[in-house]
């Protein structure tokens, strides 16, 4: 099911993007677009992101690169 009309952003790619590390919304916006134009999709991307734990928010504090390598996932 699309997420992201604007860009065809699938639910499924935006669970890849979270699986890859992409905790937020404006990080799976950093990886393919989806929210960044009508915002309409922001409010499903956050309930598909749930509100647990990031996996990798110690990298982020750190300020170190939390995204895998996106490109294969696209």
């Amino acid at each position: 099911m699309y997420v992201c009309s604007c860009f065809g952003i699938t639910e499924q790619q935006v669970k890849q993007h979270a699986d890859s590390g992409a905790c937020t919304p404006r990080q799976i916006a950093s990886a393919c677009k989806a929210g960044t134009d009508c915002g309409s999709c922001v409010r499903r991307i956050q309930a598909i992101l749930g509100r647990g734990n990031c996996p990798r928010r110690e990298l982020a504090d750190r300020g170190e690169p939390v995204l895998a390598d996106l490109e294969d996932a696209a």
